[in-house]
């Protein structure tokens, strides 16, 4: 009898030997990135743990399917596993799978509601759900269990910013600054959060710290240049727009920005240049450009050239009735023929008339006159 019992806790501590050695070899595998061997390891020893390492083998191969089978399988041995069932709810999220992610994670708020990461990523689920204000709850509620939650506050921040509510977007942005005051996407953020409330000069040292932080993107040169052509530092606005030509050739807003700098710092031929450049880089609508181009062509006195471009925003949108106008009173100028200044106000008049009573009171004044000096001359 005592032999039979010798025996069997000899050949127990000889399995449970083994079977550590295997979960210790399968372990070395998984952390040195060899899912596929890890999952043969795991498999020979049978237990929850080592269940739960194959799920994570399977999710890090991009397997999905297998892995959301394998935990679910491991939820059916133990249905209160939390580990597993917070990385489920994050799998479910990662393929879309929202209803399944939600139900699990209001589950798992329910059994542990002093868990900020379960509030986060039930918010998570809402917002890809397009529920806004259940979203918005869960990560306020994540932020006062954890003041420092930077994934909450982010998200606060970019939905008051997306709102353009500035000072409720600071609110949690500055909380989250204040416990890591490099954070880029928090940066970003309170620097948009200002631009974006017209706060340029405010706006300007976010983008600069950007910068500074290795964040050499294009439309990050672009707002701040924009913002240093608002506080009149040309020379800056300047050299930030050339840093986006640097990085895209092709942005034409740039080009068009670029010549509107020149143009306020009273460089017209540079003006010109840069805005004609926009033409050549765009393709349609087209109608901004030539408008500016035929301000510029009025501030050289050039009426002809003022002439052609406002026809040439006429065409691009025939509907606007301010671009019109200015093709009248610089034909207006431009003609010595009463005749012919008046075919263009009469044809302003048939199409804008009666849409638009300030210009259209100001048109029929300026045909009466036209009329009465044809009238004269032809006496």
């Amino acid at each position: 009898m005592k032999t039979l019992i010798y025996i069997s806790l000899l050949t127990f501590c000889i399995t449970a030997e083994g079977q550590a050695t295997t979960s210790a070899l399968a372990d070395s595998l998984y952390a040195t990135g060899n899912y596929t061997k890890a999952i043969n390891q795991y498999a020979g020893v049978g237990s929850i743990t080592s269940a739960l390492q194959i799920a994570r083998a399977y999710n890090a191969i991009g397997n999905y399917e297998k892995a959301i089978a394998q935990y679910e399988s491991v939820l059916s041995q133990d249905a209160l596993l939390q580990i597993a069932r917070f990385e489920l709810g994050k799998l479910y999220l990662k393929t879309k799978d929202f209803k399944s992610a939600e139900k699990l994670f209001v589950d798992l708020t329910n059994v542990t509601n002093d868990n900020a990461e379960y509030h986060f990523y039930l918010g998570e689920t809402f917002r890809e759900q397009k529920e806004s204000e259940h979203s918005l709850a869960s990560y306020k509620t994540a932020v006062a269990i954890d003041s420092t939650h930077l994934r909450s506050l982010f998200q606060l921040g970019k939905y008051y910013v997306g709102q353009r509510e500035k000072d409720s977007a600071l609110t949690f942005i500055d909380k989250g600054l204040r416990f890591y005051e490099n954070d880029v996407a928090l940066i970003n953020l309170k620097a948009l959060a200002y631009y974006n409330n017209d706060e340029y000069v405010k706006a300007l040292p976010y983008f600069e710290k950007l910068i500074e932080l290795g964040e050499h993107k294009e439309y990050v040169y672009e707002k701040l240049a924009y913002c240093f052509f608002k506080d009149w530092e040309f020379e800056k606005a300047e050299t930030n727009y050339r840093k986006v030509l640097e990085l895209n050739n092709e942005n034409a807003n740039a080009y068009f920005n670029l010549g509107q700098v020149f143009w306020k710092d009273r460089q017209i031929d540079s003006a010109q240049y840069y805005i004609k450049e926009s033409i050549v880089i765009q393709k349609p609508f087209l109608l901004r450009e030539y408008v500016a181009l035929a301000g510029i062509a009025r501030d050289k006195d050039d009426i002809k050239t003022a002439l052609k471009y406002y026809k040439l925003a006429h065409q691009e949108d025939p509907d606007d009735a301010l671009v019109y106008h200015n093709v009248c009173t610089v034909a207006d100028r431009y003609y010595k023929d009463p005749k012919i200044k008046l075919t263009y106000y009469e044809k302003f008049n048939e199409r804008f008339g009666k849409k638009n009573d300030y210009m259209a009171k100001i048109v029929s004044k300026r045909i009466s006159e036209l009329k009465e000096e044809i009238h004269y001359d032809v006496k």
